[in-house]
C-alpha cells in the first residue's frame, strides 16, 4: 500500500516538475527578446474591476497573466506584441502593445457580452449545439453539484431534472446515493443507468467534483442507442478537465464541515416507560408489569442493575461529527502540449463515540480518501492529437467488529429500562440475545477496509480534412484496475445475564451466557481488472449555410474479469462485450432536423445464434424559432424548438449467474426408487435448468420535448414527457405446475412486462441588477410504473396479484380508524390476530372481500413505492464582486417507506410522541398500548404507521 502510494505521488511530482521548464523556458526566451513591461487596470463598464481576467499574447503561445483582485496586471511582452483580453460573459478585446507602451497603469474597459452564447453539450460523438439536438439531453452547470459533501452522488437529486435519487446510509464511505435516469423502469436485474468517465465505464462516486469539466445525461433512445445494451436505463457523460495554454496555474480548496446526526425519536425514560407499561397491562384487563415497590425502584435509581435508566442514544452518538475536504491543482502548457494535474483527500467521521484511548485502537466509523489525476494532450502534429489520463484513488476505512444492523438493532431493541451499561459487578451484560449498543460499537474487535483504484486511458484524435472535410477519427483504450482488501480482527469479553431477582444477601444472581474470545481474524480480498477499446468516426459538414449532415459509426470491446478466482469455473471466465453502432443526422438551416441511431449488440448470455441484437432509434425536431415569421414577429424568443424520439433499447442483464441457457449438473447425487426412503442410488442429476430460448429484455421508448430560451438567454427551460415499455423482462418462474418436476429449479424466462411513464422539467432565469449577478432555477421529475405482466398464479382476488399495480408497492391491511365501544366491536368483521381479544381502541381493519373477518386475504396494494415518484429542487445563486451566495431547496413525493423491525414493535423502545396519545377517544392519536407482539402482524403490513 505504502508503496503504491510512493509510486504514484512520485510519478506526479515528476511529471509536474518535467512541464514546469517547459514554462520557464518560454519565459526565459520571451526576456531575450523582450524590453517592455506593460502594466494595466481591467475594468466593466460601470468601473468595477474585472477579476480573473485573462491577458496573454497573441503572437507568442503560453505568455499571459491573469488581473488580481483590483483588475491589475503586468506582462512582458515585445512592443510588437497584440495582447488578448478574455473574461467570460465580456466580449473578448485585441489591443497593440503600440498603443499601451508608454502608459502605466492603463485602463481597459471590456464590454458585457450580449449575445447569447450557443449551449453545448457533450454526447457519444463530442459536442454538438444543443439547438441541433432532437434527442432528451440534460447539461448541468458544474457549479450546481458543488456541494460540501464527500460524494457527487448526494449532490444530484433535485438538480438534475430526469434523475431520482435515494440516499439510504449515512456512513462514512458508505453515504452515496442511489440514482435512477426517469426512474426504475423495470423489475428485472439492470435497473441503473450506465455512467461514462471520459468516454470509459466507469463510476464517478470518488470524483472530486473539482476534476469535472462537464455533466450531461441522456435520457431517451435516440440519446442513448449507440450504447446497445448499456445504455437501456440512460446514460451519464462525465468529462474531467483538460490542461490550458498558458502559464502553470494553481488552485486549492479546503474545506472543514460538520455531519449532523440525523432525527431520531426522542424516546422516553425508564420510568415513563414502566408507567406505559402497566396502562397497557391494566388497558387489557391484566396485572401490571411493574409494581409500586418496583416503580418507586425505578423513579429514585436505587438499582441500577435490575432497573437501570440508560439513554443509549446520547451515551453512544455523536451529536455531530468532522468532515474535511481539499483539493489541488495545476494546469498549464504551450502550444503543442498542456496539462491538468490534480490531488485531493477526503475525511469522514462516524457518529459513534468510539474507545480509542480505551481499545488501541478506533472502532468508529471512519473513511479516508486520495484521488489523483493527470490529463495530458499532445499536439503531435496540427491534425492529430493524443490524450493521456491517469487517474485513481486510495480509500481506508474502519469499522466496528459488530455490523451496523448489530448496532442499530440494540438500539431499537434495548428501553432505557431494560439492561444496564456494565453490571457493578464488572461484569457484560445481555439479556435475551440482545447485547447493549457499546458492546456492539467498542467491544467486538475492528475492521479495517483498503481499497485502490487506478484508471489509465490514452486516445487518438485524428483530422480526416485530407480524405473528406469534416471527418474525424478518434481511438481509446483504457486499462483499470480495482482491489478491495478487508481485514476484521475480533474480540469479544464474557457475556452475563442476570435473573430479575437478588439471592438472600442482595446480590446479583448471574449466568454466563457467551465465553470470551481473546483473538480472531477474518480476511478477504477482491479485485476486477477492465480493458476497454474503441475507435469512432465522425463526420460534420454544413452545405451552402443550408444543409447540415453529420453520420456517426462506433465500435467497441470491453473485457472485464475478476483477479480472486477462488474455484469457481465460470467466474474465471472473463466477460465480454462487443457492439457496433452507428448515427445519421440531418438540419435544414438548423430548423428543421431528422436523426437516426442503430445499435448492434454483442451478449454472452445467449446461445450461439442469438447473441446479437439489432436497435434502431428516430427522433426528429422543428426549431421554431427559425422560421422568418417567428423572427420577425417575436424576435425575443432566442430559442423555441419542438421535438420526437421513438426507440427500443436492449437489456441482457439476468440476475443470478451467467451462460443462463447452458444447465448445471450436480454430480454429489441420489434418487430414491420403489417405495419412499429406501432405494436410493448415487448418480447425476438436475442442478440449474438452462434455458435455450432467453432473449432480449426491450425498451421501447417514446419522448416529446420542448427547449425555449427568451429575452438574450436570460430565461431557459425544457420539458419532457416520454413513456417506457418494457417486454420480455427475465425473471424466475414462480409460476411452474409441480408435475413439471421443477418446482425446486424452475429456470429463468422472458415473461415480464412494465410500463414507466412521467415527465421532466427544468427553468432558468438569469439577469443582474447592477453588479449583483443572480440566477433562479427549478426543475421537478415525475415517473410512475405499472407491471403489465409477470409470471403469476391466477388468483380470484384480483387484488392480491401483481399485475396492475406499481412495482415494488407496499401491501398490507387498511386501517379505518379505532374501535370505539364494544358495540363497534360486535357490529365488525371478526379479527384475531394471536388469540388476543379485541378491545375498544384497538386498530379497526377494512374487510375487504366481505367474508366477514380479517386475515390475510384482505391485504392489499397500499400507497407509493419505496423510491420516489417525484423528486424536486429549487435554488439561487448571486454573485456580487468576488463573493457567492448559493441556496438550494429539494424534496421528494409519491414515497412510502413502512419501518419494519423491533423499533417498531410493542416492549420495544417507546417514541415519546406516543405518551398521552392515545388516552383521548375517538380522536385518538395511537391505537391502544398492548405489552406483547398480540397482533401477529408489524404496522408495515397493518397500513398503520
Amino acid at each position: 500500500m505504502n508503496k503504491y502510494i510512493k509510486t504514484v505521488f512520485t510519478l506526479l511530482v515528476v511529471f509536474a516538475l518535467w512541464n514546469i521548464p517547459m514554462q520557464l523556458y518560454a519565459q526565459q526566451s520571451q526576456k531575450e527578446n523582450s524590453s517592455l513591461e506593460i502594466q494595466g487596470i481591467i475594468k466593466d463598464e460601470t468601473g468595477n474591476p474585472v477579476i480573473g481576467a485573462t491577458i496573454i499574447a497573441k503572437n507568442q503561445p503560453g505568455l499571459g497573466a491573469t488581473s488580481n483582485m483590483d483588475g491589475q496586471f503586468k506582462l512582458k511582452v515585445t512592443e510588437y506584441d497584440v495582447l488578448v483580453i478574455s473574461y467570460i460573459g465580456y466580449v473578448t478585446q485585441e489591443l497593440p502593445v503600440i498603443r499601451i507602451r508608454n502608459k502605466k497603469g492603463a485602463i481597459i474597459i471590456l464590454k458585457e457580452d450580449n449575445q447569447v452564447i450557443e449551449e453545448v453539450v457533450i454526447t457519444a460523438s463530442g459536442s454538438q449545439q444543443k439547438k441541433t439536438l432532437t434527442g432528451a439531453y440534460t447539461t448541468i452547470d458544474i457549479a450546481q453539484l458543488k456541494s460540501p459533501g464527500a460524494n457527487l452522488t448526494n449532490s444530484l437529486a433535485g438538480v438534475v431534472p430526469g434523475i431520482i435519487a435515494i440516499q439510504s446510509s449515512g456512513e462514512p464511505g458508505a453515504d452515496m446515493s442511489e440514482f435512477w435516469i426517469r426512474g426504475i423502469s423495470t423489475f428485472g436485474a439492470n435497473q441503473g443507468a450506465l455512467v461514462l468517465v471520459d468516454g470509459v465505464e466507469r463510476s464517478f462516486n470518488e470524483i472530486p467534483v473539482e476534476d469535472i469539466e462537464s455533466f450531461s445525461v441522456l435520457k431517451d433512445a435516440s440519446a442513448t442507442a449507440i450504447y446497445g445494451q448499456r445504455g437501456a436505463n440512460g446514460v451519464v457523460l462525465v468529462t474531467t478537465k483538460q490542461g490550458v495554454p498558458g502559464k502553470v496555474k494553481i488552485s486549492a480548496k479546503v474545506q472543514a464541515g460538520i455531519d449532523a446526526r440525523g432525527k431520531m425519536p426522542d424516546y422516553v425514560d425508564a420510568i415513563t416507560y414502566a408507567q406505559m407499561a402497566n396502562e397497557a397491562s391494566i388497558g387489557r384487563y391484566e396485572l401490571p408489569r411493574y409494581t409500586r415497590e418496583e416503580l418507586d425502584i425505578i423513579a429514585n435509581n436505587m438499582d441500577p442493575d435490575l432497573y437501570p435508566n440508560v439513554n443509549w442514544r446520547e451515551l453512544m452518538l455523536k451529536k455531530v461529527s468532522p468532515k474535511y475536504i481539499a483539493n489541488i491543482n495545476l494546469t498549464g502548457g504551450g502550444t503543442n502540449v498542456t496539462y491538468y494535474v490534480s490531488l485531493g483527500y477526503t475525511s469522514q467521521d462516524g457518529i459513534y463515540k468510539s474507545k480509542s484511548s480505551e481499545n488501541k485502537y478506533d472502532t468508529n466509523t471512519t473513511y479516508e480518501r486520495f484521488n489523483y489525476r493527470a490529463n495530458v494532450n499532445m499536439n503531435i502534429t496540427k491534425s492529430t492529437l493524443v490524450r493521456v489520463g491517469l487517474g485513481g484513488y486510495l480509500i481506508n476505512r474502519t469499522q466496528p467488529g459488530s455490523t451496523g444492523s448489530d448496532i442499530w438493532g440494540s438500539f431499537s431493541q434495548l428501553t432505557a429500562l431494560s439492561i444496564p451499561r456494565r453490571y457493578s459487578t464488572g461484569h457484560e451484560p445481555s439479556i435475551g440475545g440482545v447485547q447493549t449498543p457499546e458492546y456492539h460499537m467498542t467491544k467486538t474487535g475492528y475492521k479495517t477496509i483498503w481499497q485502490n483504484k487506478m484508471e489509465t486511458n490514452i486516445s487518438l484524435e485524428q483530422d480526416l480534412d485530407f480524405i473528406a472535410k469534416g471527418l474525424k477519427f478518434k481511438g481509446t483504450f483504457a486499462f483499470d484496475t480495482y482491489n478491495n482488501n478487508e481485514v476484521k480482527r475480533i474480540k469479544t469479553p464474557e457475556l452475563w445475564e442476570a435473573e430479575k431477582v437478588r439471592d438472600a444477601n442482595g446480590n446479583l444472581v448471574l449466568r454466563k451466557v457467551r465465553d470470551i474470545s481473546l483473538m480472531a481474524q477474518e480476511s478477504s480480498t477482491t479485485g476486477t481488472k477492465r480493458y476497454y477499446t474503441e475507435a469512432y468516426l465522425n463526420y460534420s459538414r454544413l452545405f451552402n449555410q443550408k444543409h447540415r449532415f453529420g453520420a456517426f459509426a462506433m465500435v467497441y470491446m470491453q473485457e472485464m474479469s475478476d483477479t480472486n478466482l477462488g474455484t469457481d469455473i465460470i467466474a474465471s471466465i472473463p466477460k465480454r462485450n462487443l457492439a457496433y453502432s452507428g448515427r445519421f443526422t440531418y438540419a435544414f438551416k438548423d430548423r428543421y432536423l431528422v436523426e437516426a441511431n442503430w445499435g448492434y449488440t454483442g451478449s454472452e448470455n445467449f446461445e450461439k445464434g442469438k447473441q446479437f441484437g439489432f436497435f434502431p432509434a428516430f427522433s426528429a425536431g422543428w426549431v421554431i424559432s427559425e422560421e422568418p415569421l417567428v423572427k420577425k414577429v417575436a424576435p425575443w424568443i432566442e430559442t423555441l424548438k419542438v421535438r420526437a424520439s421513438y426507440g427500443e433499447v436492449g437489456n441482457d442483464v439476468i440476475g443470478g449467474r451467467r451462460f443462463p441457457y447452458i444447465g448445471l449438473v450436480n454430480e454429489s447425487s441420489q434418487y430414491a426408487f420403489g417405495e419412499f426412503g429406501t432405494n436410493t442410488i448415487k448418480g447425476y442429476r438436475n442442478g440449474t435448468i438452462g434455458t435455450p430460448n432467453l432473449t432480449w429484455e426491450v425498451a421501447k421508448k417514446y419522448n416529446l420535448g420542448f427547449d425555449i430560451n427568451l429575452f438574450d438567454g436570460k430565461f431557459t427551460g425544457s420539458i419532457d414527457f416520454y413513456k417506457d415499455k418494457r417486454d420480455d423482462i427475465f425473471m424466475t418462474r414462480n409460476h411452474m405446475p409441480e408435475t413439471t418436476g421443477l418446482a425446486d429449479k424452475v429456470p429463468m424466462a422472458n415473461v415480464g412486462k412494465m410500463e414507466s411513464k412521467g415527465f421532466d422539467w427544468n427553468a432558468a432565469y438569469s439577469d443582474r441588477i447592477g453588479q449583483v449577478r443572480f440566477t433562479v432555477r427549478a426543475n421537478m421529475t415525475y415517473q410512475n410504473t405499472e407491471i403489465i405482466d409477470k409470471d403469476e398464479a391466477a388468483n380470484e382476488l384480483w387484488y392480491k396479484m401483481e399485475r396492475g399495480f406499481r412495482s415494488g408497492q407496499t401491501r398490507g391491511l387498511i386501517a379505518l380508524g379505532l374501535f370505539k365501544d364494544e358495540e363497534d366491536i360486535r357490529s365488525s368483521p371478526v379479527q384475531e390476530f394471536g388469540g388476543k381479544e379485541v378491545l375498544p381502541g384497538d386498530i379497526k381493519y377494512k374487510d375487504v372481500n366481505g367474508d366477514g373477518k380479517i386475515n390475510d386475504d384482505d391485504e392489499v396494494p397500499l400507497g407509493y413505492k419505496i423510491h420516489p415518484g417525484v423528486q424536486y429542487g429549487a435554488g439561487l445563486s448571486v454573485n456580487w464582486k468576488n463573493f457567492d451566495l448559493s441556496v438550494l431547496f429539494q424534496g421528494s413525493g409519491k414515497c412510502d417507506f413502512f419501518i419494519a423491525g423491533n423499533g417498531i414493535h410493542p416492549s420495544m423502545v417507546e417514541p415519546r410522541e406516543t405518551y398521552c396519545n392515545w388516552l383521548q377517544m375517538p380522536t385518538a392519536g395511537y391505537p391502544k398500548k398492548y405489552q406483547e407482539i398480540r397482533q401477529q402482524k408489524t404496522p408495515m403490513q397493518l397500513g398503520h404507521v
